[in-house]
């Protein structure tokens, strides 16, 4: 049999100054009767912890000041006094009406109404795009950390969200019938989320590669043959809008005013991150190869650059539009629209000949 563990009896403690002190009484030994009552005092030093050397003390951290948005106080001024200003010309022009006749005041009442009632329809769709559009980004996040961490639940969730995102799209009827079986095999949770980007969003990848590619050839022709700068400008601005536009709507966005100005902050922020694309000669003999680089001409050049950065533009928008992380397939480049621009390079090339 094992012997039971002995356990101490009580004992006291006196704390003089570093030192402590203790009263121990002697120990019995089996088989000898305690004769005596003396007690021995065993004493311990108290030894400080040493101090850590000053370079290993990190000061504490000073707080941080809230900076005073004065841009964000001046929106509002000039906006409240827009607004007041704007109110006040109403209200003097439907009084002016009602002093001519009734029936002209009445009318102005009614347009005033219409009109009100339409800013608030612009502002509930404005405020619709931008939650439709945070709706997006936080299933980006989902599906990323459900990767990162092969989470099962998480993985499931973000996918019945997408699944509800795209309830009546033809093009995904398909994959979604068949993201519902896979939801009831045991898959686990990076699979889920790969099978989700083959599944379901390949066929508005495709798309939305196609529309990258038709925006950068037509930008890169147009600015190619454009006699003017104002006009390269506006044409490179305009198409990399609507494509913005076109790409988000594809993923299931509906942005609308503050909503695009909203993605295009997040696609040139993505661009930083990513890093930008670079212009110039050797770019262009790169992507275009050295003999067609050393036949075209200089406004082919700037064409061909144009269409280059409205590829890089559209990927990055992809990458922000999509709900889902590219994991398992690969991302769009700008050399996947090389091809494209080379063939609107030769048509380019062939108008400048006959011309010539």
């Amino acid at each position: 049999m094992r012997d039971e563990p002995t356990r101490r009896a009580p004992r006291a403690f006196h704390v003089d100054g570093n030192r402590i002190v203790e009263d121990e009484a002697p120990r019995e030994e089996p088989g000898h009767a305690q004769t005596s009552h003396a007690r021995r005092r065993v004493a311990a030093e108290i030894v400080p912890e040493p101090a850590l050397p000053e370079e290993e003390i990190l000061p504490a951290p000073m707080p941080k000041r809230r900076a005073t948005h004065w841009g964000r106080w001046l929106a509002v001024g000039l906006g409240g006094l827009i607004s007041l200003a704007v109110g006040l010309a109403v209200d003097n022009l439907i009084r002016d009406l009602f002093t001519r006749t009734d029936w002209l005041g009445w009318t102005g009442i009614a347009l005033a109404a219409l009109a009100v009632l339409a800013v608030l329809a612009i502002i509930l769709r404005e405020i619709a795009g931008l939650s439709r559009l945070k709706q997006i980004d936080r299933l980006r996040q989902k599906f990323a950390a459900a990767a990162e961490a092969d989470d099962r639940k998480t993985a499931g969730a973000a996918l019945k969200e997408l699944t509800a995102l795209y309830p009546a799209r033809p093009e995904t009827a398909r994959g979604r019938s068949a993201m519902t079986a896979h939801t009831r095999e045991i898959i686990d949770g990076r699979d889920l989320v790969i099978l989700t980007e083959r599944e379901l969003l390949s066929p508005l990848d495709a798309q939305a590669r196609n529309l990258v590619g038709n925006a950068s050839k037509r930008v890169s022709v147009v600015t190619a043959i454009s006699p003017r700068a104002i006009v390269d400008l506006l044409v490179v601005g305009i198409e990399n809008l609507q494509l913005i536009r076109a790409l988000s709507q594809l993923y299931g966005g509906r942005p609308g005013t503050l909503g695009i100005f909203r993605l295009v902050r997040h696609v040139f922020a993505h661009l930083a991150v990513t890093g930008g694309m670079a212009a110039g000669d050797s770019l262009l003999q790169q992507v275009l190869g050295q003999g067609l680089a050393a036949r075209v001409s200089a406004r082919l050049g700037e064409g061909v650059i144009n269409g280059l950065l409205t590829a890089r533009i559209g990927a990055a928008a992809i990458d922000v539009c999509r709900p889902v992380p590219f994991i398992g397939t690969q991302a769009p480049r700008v050399t996947d629209f090389v091809s494209s621009l080379r063939k609107a390079a030769d048509t380019v090339e062939e108008k400048e000949v006959r011309t010539d």
